[in-house]
Parts: structure tokens; C-alpha cells; sequence
């Protein structure tokens, strides 16, 4: 049989809902981790991710449902029986420890021997690259580091999943980059399977495998960064991952054969390759349009497909790229520019030329009842 081999499941989550009292934090999660996979739990503050790390991790006992490690259910396990790890946000180091020490702190109350102890945590030291800094205390070390420190500590038993609660939250954003991609690394190097969960949407994309993006206690949706950001199952979604614009329509036409789609405004008709099956004419519609999608130009009254006139409203220079705000009638459209240096013109102009692509994602609106 040819074809790459499908990863089993490491973690499965099996309708799993908890209470603090009355009050149900999570509303039944179900949810296969793949061995080797890093997947990332996103969503806005309180939604109830965290809980669910610690809940995974026997730090918070499960309302009902069950927790399944490696086809073991761990559901009434301790922490130190479940064989996960987990790196807190705050790094949880010993700080009259040394780096050394630290590391192999649960190497030394699991009882292995001091030989073993300290070939294990000179492998380790050189995995983080921290091999000149075992006899340093704690606190002598950058924020950067520590958190180095706290993953080789976690990953010293070689637990079959691997936790992390927002353990970059503490770094400035060149050192968070940095580490984002020595976790990354590290995580493909030793393919352990590992939940993360991050409250930044942009870190989320840039380190997993999947995204699973949580409301309320409960999954909105599940998948790869790219099918999350280009087509997201709903509204939420699409405005949590990335910023976006959204354009009321109806579907007026669909031409079955191409797929071809004509949405009426009140900018006017813009053409769309349809890719959803469940979208029909006459259905409302959202188009998504994401600000890098856009193009600015200043051909403004030649007639071009999907082109409208807008006036520009703000033109912020960033850097790498340009935000620029365009009036459309009654809506403000945010816009995009990259290579700013070649676009500085837009600045001096009052109206603009503003081209929606032809491949944008559509959401189906729920009709009322």
C-alpha cells in the first residue's frame, strides 16, 4: 500500500464539559490529536481554552466526559501519573536552583540515578543550547532563556503530550519570534505531540499544524491555518484570525458550469469563483475580504470587473507595508499595501481605484426564523 502513513491519535477529548457551579466553562468538546501534531487552541479571553490545557494536564478535575492518552483514559489521574508536561505562562522555575537543577528536578523525584540525571540534563542543555549556563541560578538568566529552561525541564521525562500555556507571553516581540521558531523546531525534532494555546491569533498560524479556534466552551472550528484564514466557517472566525472586511450581497447568478458567481451589492456586482457547494442563487451572503487581497490603483472611472471608486480616508506607513483606509459609500474598507516605497502615491490622492479579487471566500448568511 503506497502513500504517506496516517499518525494515530496521541490525545482524543470525548465530550468533554465542565462546571464551576453553574456555570459551564466547557460545553462538550471533542477533539483528536494526532501523534507528533502541534495543535493550538485559539480564542478570545474566557472562552476556555486554558481550562481545557489544565484539564488535559489534571490540574483541573473534568465535569463529565473523558480524557484519553495513548488509548488510556487518564480522567482521575494526577498530574505526575498522566505522562504530560506542561510549561506555564509564568515558566514555574525554582529560583534558588540552578539551570541544572531545574532541569532535572523531575528526573531527580522520579528516582532516576544521579549518572543517568546528569546525562540526561548535559543532552538537554545542549538541545536548548544553553550548555554554559548549567551552574547559573535562575534569576541571572534573560527571560528568553528561562523560558528555554522551562521547556527542556518539561520535556525531560519525554511525556507522550507536551502542554504550553501561552509560555511566550512574557517576551518582547523579537525574542517571541525567536522562540516561536526554536519551539517549533524542537517540537518537529523530537515529534512530540503537543497542545499549545496562545491568545495570539498570528502566533497560532505561524507554529501549528491546526488550529482549533474555541467561543463560549465551544470549538467553532477545526483545521489548518490556511483553511482557517482563507475560509473560515463563520463570522467570528473570520474576524478573529486576521483583520477583514466584510461586503453585504446576494447571489444573483451562478453559472454551474464554471462556477462563476455574480454577487449584487450596493457597490455594485462583483464577480466570484464559488467554491462552496451550499450556496445558492438568491441566497445573502458575506464576501470576506482580507486587507492583503486588495488592490489599490488610480485608474479611477475606467470600467474594470469588480472595481469600485472609494476615497482615501488615512494612509498609515508601517514599515513592510502600508494600512490605508478607503470610503466606499457607507463603508470604510482597510487596505493593505505592501512595498510601500512604490505606493506612496496613494498618500496625495482623494480618490481611488479599489479591485476586489475574483477568488474571495463566501459566507452564507442564516436566514432568520
Amino acid at each position: 500500500m503506497s502513500g504517506e502513513a496516517v499518525a494515530r491519535p496521541m490525545l482524543i477529548l470525548k465530550d468533554v464539559h465542565k462546571f464551576y457551579g453553574a456555570n459551564e466553562v466547557l460545553k462538550g468538546i471533542s477533539l483528536d490529536v494526532k501523534e507528533g501534531e502541534l495543535v493550538t487552541f485559539v480564542g478570545p479571553s474566557g472562552c476556555g481554552k486554558t481550562t481545557l490545557l489544565r484539564l488535559i494536564g489534571g490540574f483541573t478535575e473534568i465535569s463529565a466526559g473523558d480524557i484519553i492518552l495513548d488509548g488510556k483514559r487518564i480522567n482521575d489521574l494526577p498530574p505526575n501519573l498522566r505522562d504530560t508536561r506542561i510549561c506555564f505562562q509564568n515558566y514555574a522555575l525554582v529560583p534558588h536552583m540552578t539551570v541544572a537543577e531545574n532541569i532535572g528536578y523531575g528526573l531527580r523525584i522520579n528516582g532516576w540515578p544521579k549518572g543517568k540525571i546528569r546525562a540526561r540534563v548535559n543532552d538537554l542543555l545542549e538541545m536548548v543550547e544553553l550548555q554554559a549556563f548549567g551552574d547559573r541560578m535562575i534569576d541571572r538568566l534573560s527571560g528568553g532563556q528561562q523560558q528555554r529552561v522551562a521547556f527542556a525541564r518539561a520535556i525531560s521525562l519525554e511525556p507522550k503530550v507536551l502542554l504550553l500555556d501561552e509560555p511566550l507571553s512574557n517576551l518582547d516581540a523579537n525574542l517571541r519570534l525567536i522562540m516561536r521558531e526554536e519551539i517549533r523546531k524542537l517540537q518537529r525534532r523530537l515529534n512530540i505531540t503537543t497542545v499549545f494555546v496562545t491568545h495570539d491569533q498570528f502566533e497560532a498560524m505561524a507554529i501549528s499544524d491546526r488550529l482549533v479556534v474555541m467561543r463560549d466552551g465551544l470549538i467553532e472550528q477545526v483545521g489548518s491555518p490556511i483553511e482557517i484564514y482563507e475560509r473560515p466557517a463563520n463570522r467570528f472566525i473570520a474576524s478573529f484570525v486576521g483583520y477583514v472586511n466584510f461586503i453585504d450581497g446576494r447571489i444573483s447568478l451562478i453559472d454551474e458550469a464554471t462556477r462563476n458567481t455574480f454577487v449584487e451589492t450596493e457597490y455594485g456586482r462583483f464577480e466570484i469563483a464559488l467554491e462552496q457547494a451550499d450556496i445558492a442563487a438568491g441566497d445573502e451572503v458575506l464576501i470576506v475580504v482580507r486587507p492583503e487581497a486588495v488592490t489599490l490603483s488610480l485608474d479611477v472611472g475606467i470600467k474594470r470587473p469588480n472595481v469600485v471608486c472609494g476615497t482615501l480616508k488615512s494612509y498609515m506607513y508601517a514599515g513592510s507595508l502600508a494600512k490605508c483606509t478607503v470610503e466606499i459609500g457607507t463603508m470604510k474598507m482597510i487596505i493593505d499595501q505592501y512595498n510601500p516605497s512604490e505606493a506612496h502615491h496613494f498618500k496625495q490622492a482623494e480618490q481611488v481605484a479599489v479591485e476586489i479579487p475574483h477568488r474571495v471566500h463566501l459566507l452564507k448568511k442564516k436566514k432568520q426564523a
